[in-house]
């Protein structure tokens, strides 16, 4: 049986992004056009935004 797929556009270039289901709140997912880092922000209906970096705290 072949795995279910959602196909979305990447916010940043428009290409196509595929995810697996079930999506995920807070999944990471890479555009394959522009290599950008996105976060499933919303479920209904499925939205993506750019994930946010991840910012070193040196042991603090």
């Amino acid at each position: 049986m072949e795995a279910v797929r959602v196909t979305l556009t990447c916010p940043e270039c428009e290409g196509p992004v595929e995810l697996a289901e079930p999506v995920r709140l807070s999944e990471i997912a890479q555009c394959g056009d522009c290599s950008s880092e996105l976060e499933v922000v919303e479920l209904d209906p499925v939205s993506l935004s750019l994930a946010p970096e991840i910012e070193e705290d040196w042991g603090e």
